[in-house]
Order: C-alpha cells, then structure tokens, then sequence
C-alpha cells in the first residue's frame, strides 16, 4: 500500500490516452509535470520525516540495549556483593528494558520497511517524470513542425502561384484602359487640329472675298 496519497489528476496510466485526445499535448504534458513534481516535493519531505522517525526509532532501540546490558552487569556485581534485593531491582529493570527493546525494534523495522517503500515510489516518480520530460520535448518538436508548416501552407495560400494569373489580368486590364485613354487623347488633338486648319481655310477665303468687295468698291467712288 502507497505510504503517500498520490494527488494527480493525470497518471502515467491515462495520459497517453489523454495525449491522442488532446489538440495541445505540449501543454498536457506541462500540467502532468506540474503535478508530478509537485508530488515528488511532497514525497520527498516525507522521505525526510520517515528518515527522522526511523533514526529515532533505532536510537531508542540502541538506549534500551545499552541499558538492558548494563542492568545485566549491575545485577551480577550485587550477587557478588551477595546484596540480592539490589540484583532483583537491577534484573526488573532490564526486564524492562528488554521489554522496549522488542517495542522499539517493531516500530524500527516498521519505519524502515515503508522508508524503503517510499525511496521506491519516489524514484518510480522521478523516472516517470524524465521520461515524461522526454516525451515533452519529442511533443513540442511535433508541434512546431506543425506550426511552421501551417505557416507555410498559409503563405503559399496567402501570396502563392495561383495568385499570379489574376494579378497579371488586373495589370492587363488597366494597361488596356491606359492605351485606350492615350488614343482616344490623341485622335481628340487630330481632330481639334483639322477643325483649325478647315476653319482657318474658310476665314481666309472670306477675308480674300471682303477685300476683294472693298476694292471693288474703292475702284466705283473713283469712277464717279
């Protein structure tokens, strides 16, 4: 049983079923880290607790020892001395100290069986998590090669070949309108210039016909 509750919302177990489903892995994979390191955090400072407790638990065992061996020693120095009440108190006490000796080294034995237990779980996170870390990388560089090609596609779209034919017909277009203007300007200055020429013809015709009848008219006053 798991000495520590684990707090994911996202598991090893789940999230490569998540990561087919998902449209942003990259950032799936962020919040599976976020979670997993925030767990190897809290794994850790139980790691260190257990390490305390079970230090503890061993120097308890240690006193009692040392204490059970000295009561030992006490007892057959006052059977020597022939004082036999004080050995009787002696050997209570180290029946005492047996007692804690048995006590201490259960919870001891305990202590280490779930620190072992723990250093396992939390080195199953932290390969879970450079191995989750890699697959990260891997997914990022999937989504920028997505990235650029979207990119590309959205260029070639954008400003692409079939572009050119249209521009070329708009260009064709307004060429044709610019001729057309600069004919129809110079056939206007032709016809204005051939209105001159004819109209200067005919004034010149009628200033030939008026000078004409003046001296007509001039050449009958003399006459008279």
């Amino acid at each position: 049983m798991s000495v520590f509750r684990r707090v994911r919302d996202i598991t090893v177990a789940t999230l490569n079923e998540k990561l087919e489903q998902s449209q942003d892995p990259v950032r799936l994979i962020d919040q599976f880290l976020i979670e997993t390191r925030q767990e190897i955090t809290e794994a850790e400072k139980l790691h260190h607790q257990y390490a305390g407790h079970a230090k503890q638990m061993k120097q308890q065992v240690d006193h009692a020892r040392a204490m059970c061996d000295k009561r030992e020693e006490q007892a057959l120095l006052a059977l020597k001395a022939e004082e036999e009440h004080l050995a009787k108190l002696a050997l209570q006490e180290k029946m005492l100290y047996e007692e804690k000796i048995e006590q201490y080294s259960e919870l001891y034995t305990q202590s280490l069986e779930s620190l072992q237990e723990l250093e396992a779980q939390l080195n199953e996170l932290k390969t879970e998590y450079q191995a989750v870390y890699s697959k990260r990388q891997y997914y990022y560089a999937r989504m920028e090669t997505l990235r650029l090609q979207q990119r590309m596609n959205q260029r070639m779209n954008g400003a692409g070949m079939q572009d050119v034919p249209k521009m070329f017909n708009r260009l064709e277009d307004r060429v044709s309108d610019m001729e057309w203007e600069a004919r129809s300007l110079r056939e206007l200055r032709r016809s204005g210039q051939d209105f001159m020429n004819q109209a200067g013809s005919v004034i010149q015709s009628s200033l030939e016909q008026e000078l004409s009848r003046l001296k007509q008219k001039l050449d009958s006053k003399k006459g008279e």
